[in-house]
């Protein structure tokens, strides 16, 4: 497979948008893992993010307004088979989507989330989002919303997180290699991509990542395993780190609890007792 296997449509983006690399590193994850087209579910919320289910060729659904996640674990516990992906913005994932966002951190079923951050609220034109800074000045807050923003990987660390990861937009080969370990890993995935809005939001620009970011894995005692370093670095709000900040290998997500999952995925089972046809048979043809 190839990272074109997996391109449906082209979105409709600011030219220079972040979400183009996150969409490329993403299906090139797929093409490196040879994953087939029909194993995979996208499932993305309102916003601008809202376009990857659509442009990429695999199942795909398109949800309201922060509740991607819900439908991403609802349909991981149907059929555990599936490769599922959510994706969201900021504004999506860590406003009105904030309560289920930490449940999911909590209950630890194999979903790979990726919230997309660029700090600013795009479709509807540049307002604040939960992750603005204090300061930043836009319309709707000529003197900055003046309040402490969401720290994602705090939040997802604090809330029991088993794997915490962020990304830069502007670097491919970066996120392919965390999107990689993030499908491969046993548990709820968390990546935060540091994503510019080049329209609305011209602080977190790409050259001002690129001389602000830190990799996590070039400090002298990094170690994915601490959750200490791991917390210390997430809040660390002077700096910008990226890479994994932590990876508990050990949990057992909510897929492998035998006592709620069975051995046959619930959408592979037959409709009824006395018939030998499941509902994803039904639905393939």
């Amino acid at each position: 497979m190839k990272a074109n296997d997996y391109t449906k449509t082209k979105p409709v983006w600011c030219p220079g948008c972040g979400y183009f690399g996150i969409l490329r590193a993403l299906h090139q994850t797929f093409a490196d893992l040879n994953l087939k087209q029909e194993d995979i579910l996208i499932v993305s919320g309102i916003g601008c993010s809202g376009k990857f289910s659509s442009a990429t060729m695999s199942y795909g659904f398109h949800g309201v307004h922060g509740r991607l996640l819900p439908v991403a674990i609802g349909a991981k516990l149907s059929n555990s088979d599936l490769t599922v992906v959510g994706i969201g913005g900021d504004g999506d994932g860590f406003s009105i989507g904030l309560s289920h966002f930490i449940h999911a951190v909590r209950r630890n079923v194999r979903v790979v989330y990726i919230s997309t951050d660029n700090h600013v609220y795009g479709l509807t034109k540049g307002q604040t989002s939960p992750t603005s800074d204090p300061s930043f000045k836009t319309k709707t807050t000529p003197y900055g919303p003046e309040i402490e923003p969401v720290h994602p990987l705090l939040l997802s660390l604090s809330s029991g997180g088993t794997f915490v990861s962020q990304a830069f937009a502007g670097d491919i080969k970066e996120m392919v290699d965390i999107f990689k370990q993030a499908l491969n890993y046993d548990g709820f995935a968390h990546v935060n991509v540091l994503s510019p809005c080049v329209t609305y939001n011209h602080v977190n620009t790409y050259d001002w990542y690129r001389q602000n970011i830190i990799k996590l894995n070039t400090l002298p005692d990094y170690d994915p395993h601490n959750i200490q370093f791991a917390l210390s670095k997430a809040a660390d709000f002077d700096h910008v780190y990226t890479g994994i900040f932590y990876i508990d290998e050990n949990k057992k997500s909510y897929n492998n609890n035998k006592n709620y999952m069975p051995d046959k995925p619930i959408a592979k089972q037959p409709l009824r007792k006395d018939e030998n046809i499941d509902l994803y048979s039904i639905l393939s043809t």
